[in-house]
């Protein structure tokens, strides 16, 4: 495999194992030369902390861009996570446009909501905007939440193969050329990955872990994002990202005082193994 380059573009809580503290170490043991570009800085996540700090870094993006153009740097993917205000979603587009290689993959996790809910700080302006980055993915991978807000499909907790269809075609629709929808659940105690491909569909199934983590989303989108860049489809790519969540999950269980993550970095060697 060529040695590749992915710029990843989303925030850093500082503490919270999420978003760019889960996506450089995921990516780098992928063997990818991982550049970053962070939206904001926490001090924390927003899930379960309080009086948390937020700086919004979006006025440093056009010209880190400028200069990335100045010297020519360019990029296999850009793969971006949460963003952190309306504006950034234009800085990014441009820096797509300016800064992929001609056949580089857009690959879009659009972090904005879970359980029905937005997150904190959004609102449906926000993901109209995000609506943006949608066009021109090459893959998208929200999970059922997000897939809802995007298309205006209502959000249920309880559906059928033909509900999950209707978001898939609802985000094609928006001019996602693949699509993978994480959270998919069709029989209990199951949960699973539906993926849409090369005009095709899959559905990789797995266990349902009676816990949950914070951060398990961009945990699974950068193990994605690493399989993919080593040339596994997307289907290979769902799978491996998904069974490596279950172990992140898995590793966490029982520790009542690490509520606020998955423990990654103690199974990260078994997503080297199927990766590499």
């Amino acid at each position: 495999m060529d040695y590749k380059r992915v710029l990843t573009i989303q925030d850093i809580s500082c503490v919270g194992q999420c978003s760019m503290t889960v996506a450089l170490p995921i990516l780098s043991a992928c063997g990818l030369e991982t550049a970053i570009l962070p939206s904001a800085v926490l001090s924390t996540h927003t899930a379960g902390f309080t009086g948390f700090t937020v700086r919004d870094l979006a006025d440093d993006m056009p010209s880190i861009n400028a200069h990335w153009v100045k010297e020519n740097i360019k990029f296999d993917a850009v793969y971006t996570g949460y963003l952190g205000s309306k504006k950034q979603i234009d800085y990014v587009l441009n820096i797509c446009k300016t800064t992929l290689k001609e056949k580089g993959l857009f690959i879009v996790d659009p972090a904005l909501a879970d359980n029905g809910k937005l997150y904190y700080g959004f609102d449906d302006e926000y993901v109209n905007e995000n609506k943006k980055l949608i066009k021109f993915a090459d893959y998208v991978l929200p999970n059922i939440t997000e897939a809802c807000f995007l298309t205006g499909i209502e959000y249920k907790e309880e559906y059928d193969r033909e509900y999950i269809d209707s978001l898939v075609l609802g985000l094609k629709e928006l001019g996602a050329k693949n699509v993978i929808i994480t959270g998919v659940s069709f029989e209990k105690g199951k949960t699973g990955i539906m993926v849409y491909e090369n005009e095709k569909y899959s559905y990789y199934e797995h266990q349902k872990m009676p816990n949950s983590c914070h951060g398990t989303g961009d945990i699974y989108s950068s193990a994605f994002v690493g399989a993919l860049m080593n040339g596994k489809s997307a289907y290979e790519s769902a799978k491996i990202a998904g069974d490596y969540v279950v172990d992140c999950i898995r590793a966490t269980a029982g520790d009542k005082d690490h509520w606020y993550g998955a423990k990654f970095e103690p199974v990260l060697k078994n997503l080297i193994e199927k990766v590499r």
